[in-house]
């Protein structure tokens, strides 16, 4: 049997918490920026954790499952 290959754009993407949670960064950062409040932009600067129902599809991009 091949192993399995991680998706690459996954692997750019998240990272792995120490308690096994996928930590991710917000979109809607990159361009646009002189339309958007300041404190909307200071929010999307912060990372967050994916969300409990694509943790599963995350994981298994990331050959985690």
């Amino acid at each position: 049997m091949p192993k399995q290959k991680t998706k690459s754009s996954a692997k750019k993407r998240f990272k792995l918490t120490g308690t096994g949670k996928i930590k991710r960064k917000h979109a809607f950062k990159s361009h646009i920026l002189t339309k958007k409040s300041k404190k909307r932009k200071l929010k999307l600067t912060h990372s967050t954790l994916v969300h409990k129902s694509d943790e599963g599809s995350v994981k298994e991009q990331l050959c985690l499952k």
